[in-house]
């Protein structure tokens, strides 16, 4: 199997509460619902009562409700929760999460890459698997080891931790040392019989946060969760477990040597989880745009009147010997790299590389000491780009991330954090996060210029100041939106749109497409519109729709060869729409339909030119009656590679 080809975005909820009673079961499932965003095609929930319970089911969450319903749980001390994206094994009640050996049962996001072997061994020692997938082979794992190990009452631990009852103890031994068997990414999240109110849990390269309650405790995959019920959280590190009662939480490292927890508050509204009138999610967070930009531009200059950045743990004068930039994202957050590299190159002078971050470390690439990595991600936990940094590290280089989750794992392990301050971000399909990131990347590009001195005080501030319209210039797009909307409902039968842009245009132009692809299922491309007579031009037939990011006037060499690209597939007989400034006549003349922006300075017109984009894509798939917020095979957070 091509284990680390799969990715695995699943949603994975705990919560203790040391009585007898269903507030387990109502924490996990609205835990879980609000994790839906991530993606998923089954679900299921285990809890400790008397007993050991279990309910599965393929599908929505709706169909998880109903079999409880029909099929009530007793009370209970404990439960943990699972919304799984295929990965081993297909979509199946059976193959769905938790799985169980003997009387544990455990829910798992990662991939367990030795699980084949790990299967051979433990089917030749007894072990009866019923499912396909990597997870039931850890939870036979990790109930052969407990099983084994009868002897000793208490973790051995520094300070001689108690785990609250022998049977904690021995459940955390088990998962310790398989954790030293496993090989590859997990968060694991495990419950026994043998010690009601109680969940042991580790995570490996895969997120785990708990949260902090009165009288309960909460895990998750994300603080959304349960950041409903509390604002005080613990970060969970690389290889440490986490034994979690109502009452307590110990945290170890992979000796079994207890660690000091890292507290932190989550700042983060709850309601930012709903739609507030919106019919979905994307519409609410295109429309959160402005606010966004606002937000992460929002007091960035110190009391002398300079830029300032966030956690910015590199010395300035290491800023000015470097030599070359490498910024690395995936998908959308590339596609902010490719914008970012027009403005740091002509701000700075300083020649800036734009890598997919799944390619970065395999392509042997040149990276000093010299280098300066900038990572973009909207969860700060996208596992390709977690190991493009690594790798940049090994090499001496410095990181900096473009996060939009502070204490996420991209966050700790750079040098230097530029938070974008978009909120949470529900929809599959980014937004709201992309405009943010752009903005995100104008700051770094700015302060960079700043303290090499490509640039004078006033002149940055100038910048800042034009930067700071921009809120208002979006919210001027959003409010004609609905032109955009008219010609979107004309397109919902269409099999191939083509996006053409120059300059800054062109990654909008990919971004534009990327969107079409992701939630209206048609075939988009984005191409630089130079490439159009080098072979895209081909592709132009009678009624074919082509979409163009119109450079402004005020830039007549590159305005004009949009131009003439335009008449070029018109004459083929395209149907063509322009994303266009205010007032361009020549455009309009040209277009069947023009989505116009305000007038912007040009590296800025990205963050306008893209809303219409957004809003077309985002209409044509509900015109085509799909589900916006969580498109197919899509989920919003990629874990592994």
């Amino acid at each position: 199997m091509l284990h680390g080809l799969i990715r695995n975005m699943c949603g994975i909820v705990g919560h203790v509460s040391g009585g007898a009673s269903l507030r387990s079961q109502e924490v996990v499932m609205g835990g879980l619902a609000r994790l839906e965003y991530r993606g998923y095609d089954s679900a299921g929930i285990a809890a400790l009562g008397n007993e050991l319970q279990v309910r599965k089911a393929v599908g929505k969450l709706q169909n998880l409700r109903a079999l409880l319903k029909a099929e009530p749980l007793a009370p209970m001390s404990a439960a943990i929760g699972h919304t799984r994206w295929a990965t081993h094994g297909t979509p199946t009640t059976t193959n769905a999460h938790p799985h169980t050996a003997g009387h544990l049962a455990l829910v798992h996001n990662g991939i367990i890459e030795n699980a084949d072997a790990l299967r051979v061994k433990l089917h030749s020692e007894g072990a009866t698997f019923v499912s396909e997938t990597d997870t039931e082979v850890a939870a036979h794992l990790i109930n052969s080891l407990y099983e084994a190990d009868g002897e000793n009452d208490t973790l051995v631990a520094a300070g001689g931790a108690d785990t609250q009852s022998p049977a904690a103890a021995r459940l955390a031994r088990a998962l310790l040392t398989a954790m030293r068997q496993l090989e590859g990414t997990f968060t694991l999240l495990v419950i026994h019989e043998d010690a009601p109110g109680v969940i042991v849990a580790a995570r490996r390269s895969s997120p785990l946060v708990l949260g902090i309650g009165e009288g309960e405790n909460f895990l998750g995959s994300d603080v959304l969760a349960f950041a409903e019920h509390t604002d005080k959280a613990v970060e969970i590190g690389q290889d440490e477990l986490a034994i979690v009662t109502a009452e307590n939480i110990i945290v170890t490292d992979k000796d079994g040597q207890v660690a000091q927890p890292k507290y932190y508050q989550i700042n983060f509204q709850t309601e930012a989880a709903d739609k507030a009138g919106w019919p979905t999610f994307m519409e609410k967070e295109i429309a959160e745009q402005p606010r966004a930009i606002a937000d992460t531009l929002a007091d960035r200059f110190d009391a002398t009147g300079h830029l300032a950045l966030d956690e910015l743990r590199i010395p300035a004068e290491l800023l000015r010997t470097i030599d070359k930039i490498v910024v690395v994202g995936c998908g959308t957050a590339a596609y902010a790299g490719q914008v970012a590299r027009y403005a740091i190159e002509h701000w700075c002078r300083i020649p800036v590389e734009v890598e997919l971050a799944h390619e970065f470390r395999y392509r042997d690439p040149v990276v000093t000491e010299k280098t300066l990595v900038v990572a973009i991600s909207q969860s700060g936990e996208t596992m390709d780009t977690i190991m493009a940094i690594r790798h940049a590290r090994e090499q001496g280089a410095r990181v900096l991330a473009i996060v939009n989750t502070p204490g996420s794992t991209i966050s700790r392990e750079s040098d230097a954090v530029l938070l974008t301050h978009a909120g949470r971000e529900i929809a599959v399909a980014s937004t709201k996060a992309f405009t943010a990131q752009l903005a995100a990347c104008y700051l770094l590009g700015l302060y960079l210029a700043q303290v090499r001195g490509n640039k004078y005080i006033d002149e940055i501030e100038d910048y800042m100041q034009k930067l700071g319209e921009i809120p208002a210039k979006v919210q001027s797009v959003l409010a004609g939106a609905e032109s955009v909307r008219q010609v979107a409902r004309t397109l919902a039968e269409e099999s191939s749109v083509y996006f053409l842009g120059r300059h800054v245009g062109f990654p909008v132009a990919m971004e534009g497409a990327l969107k079409l692809k992701e939630i209206a299922y048609i075939h988009a491309e984005g191409f630089a519109a130079g490439e159009l007579k080098h072979g895209p031009i081909a592709l132009i037939d009678e009624g074919v729709v082509v979409v163009f990011v119109v450079p402004t006037p005020r830039r007549p060499e590159l305005h004009a060869k949009v131009l003439s690209n335009i008449a070029e597939v018109k004459a083929r007989g395209a149907r063509v729409f322009c994303v266009a400034e205010e007032g361009d006549q020549a455009a309009a003349e040209l277009a069947e339909a023009v989505f116009a922006v305000p007038p912007a300075p040009t590296l800025y017109l990205p963050l306008l030119t893209v809303v219409p984009l957004q809003i077309l894509a985002c209409e044509v798939a509900k015109t085509r009656g799909l589900d916006v917020d969580q498109p197919r095979n899509l989920a919003k957070s990629v874990t592994v590679e």
